[in-house]
């Protein structure tokens, strides 16, 4: 029996609490100082092959995935459990106690109380106090103890289970996390335009991941400041399901696009040496489409049209000018730079044509999938309530003990709070004033 309760004393411990938390704190700072889900070559380049080993060892590559951190997690809910269940019947008690129990002799010997006389009867005093005790807030009631009359009244019992929410404000966040851990995922899915895929990998490509549905980028747009920097891009994205378009949805950075609890974000592209060539004969408004490769002949049998980009000029990955070659096979071929994305009238022996072109991207998606994330933003919820009630907010107790005294009576106030005496002391004086103010 002694070693169960020194077992439960251990798990009961604020000791346990404060050493599982520093190390809970520590690892997370080494989790964010150090890259996580990077393949083995990459920390073998960053810190040296004698560090990239001891990370494997320790599972730091992964860590919030690792047996320790998680088994730090556990200690920490067995400890908040425990801790839980050992203190929170004493706090139940002093909250139901009955505050008209308390004897005049322990009344007596509180610290902060204060004395008085009136000339008035007992029955008369005692439904003046009361009265004056209502109007400013405290309930109260009434006993005969003693040889006199005993007015109890309190406020903010319930705030003693402040530290009690906070303890499973987080289970409940470490619940959702699980939650999340085991039927969400994280990953990322580049996808060119005019594609399509229902898959995506995780973040370290070791695994992929079946979406239940297929997207399909149908464009990309890039806006650059005059330096080349990216200024804004965006996706146009199509959803299918068993081959027929669900939807179609624009997505950009900060705009994410949400379906069946997975959300999609526009995270970042890759330009191509491919280029989106639409040609339209402006008389029949017949069009087509190719992506051509740079410096390779694209085609349109049927109007027996020819047509490549022959130069660009860009800055990296970027292309901004173009140049065109387009043949109907009728004399010299047509050459004329173009602005990526622009579209020019190209007059020919055959036709008059409708000529544009850009360059092709490829849309970097992150895919994220988490169904415990609304049960973290609960747990939060619940955690800032309980953090309010555990600093903010105080049990507060006062009593008055009156008694017959020399054709008079005499009255005996004192209270006590559990937590913000000053603040309390400062209640107590004002609702002196208020008691002891003879009538007008």
């Amino acid at each position: 029996m002694k070693k169960v309760n020194s077992i439960w004393d251990f798990f009961s411990s604020v000791k346990l609490a404060i050493i599982t938390l520093s190390l809970l704190a520590t690892s997370s700072i080494i989790g964010t100082i150090i890259p996580q889900n990077k393949s083995g070559q990459w920390y073998a380049q960053e810190y040296g092959n004698n560090l990239a080993q001891l990370f494997k060892i320790l599972d730091i590559p992964d860590m919030y995935g690792s047996w320790w951190f998680l088994a730090l997690l556990g200690l920490l809910c067995t400890n908040l459990i425990i801790c839980s269940l050992d203190r929170f019947p004493e706090v139940w008690r002093q909250m139901k106690t009955d505050g008209l129990d308390t004897s005049v002799q322990r009344l007596k010997k509180m610290g902060r109380q204060k004395e008085w006389r009136s000339s008035s009867s007992l029955p008369v005093t005692v439904l003046d106090l009361r009265a004056r005790l209502n109007s400013s807030g405290w309930k109260n009631r009434s006993r005969n103890s003693d040889g006199g009359t005993l007015l109890f009244a309190q406020k903010g019992a319930w705030s003693r289970i402040g530290v009690y929410v906070v303890h499973s404000s987080i289970l409940v966040i470490f619940i959702g996390a699980i939650i999340g851990e085991l039927y969400g995922f994280k990953g990322s899915v580049l996808i060119p335009e005019t594609e399509q895929t229902d898959k995506i990998y995780t973040s370290n490509g070791t695994k992929t991941i079946d979406l239940g549905f297929t997207v399909r980028c149908d464009s990309f747009t890039l806006e650059l400041y005059q330096s080349g920097m990216p200024k804004k891009y965006k996706s146009q994205l199509t959803l299918l399901e068993n081959g027929k378009e669900l939807f179609q949805a624009p997505i950009e950075v900060n705009s994410p696009l949400k379906y069946r609890g997975i959300t999609f974000y526009q995270s970042s592209y890759e330009g191509y040496q491919d280029f989106m060539i639409k040609v339209t004969n402006k008389a029949s408004g017949k069009s087509k489409s190719s992506i051509v490769p740079f410096q390779e002949q694209g085609q349109w049998p049927q109007e027996g049209l020819t047509f490549g980009v022959i130069n660009a000029e860009g800055i990296g990955e970027s292309i901004s000018r173009l140049k065109i070659w387009f043949s109907d096979s009728k004399g010299v071929p047509s050459i004329l730079w173009l602005k990526d994305g622009e579209a020019a009238t190209v007059e020919r022996g055959g036709g008059t044509y409708l000529l544009s072109i850009k360059q092709v991207y490829a849309t970097g998606l992150q895919v994220c999938k988490d169904p415990g994330v609304w049960i973290v933003y609960c747990g939060c919820g619940l955690l800032l309530l309980g953090l309010v009630i555990a600093f903010f907010m105080s049990h507060q107790r006062i009593w008055l003990y009156i008694k017959e005294d020399d054709g008079g009576t005499s009255i005996l106030f004192t209270g006590s709070a559990n937590k913000n005496r000053i603040g309390f002391e400062n209640i107590f004086n004002d609702l002196a004033v208020i008691l002891h103010k003879q009538k007008g």
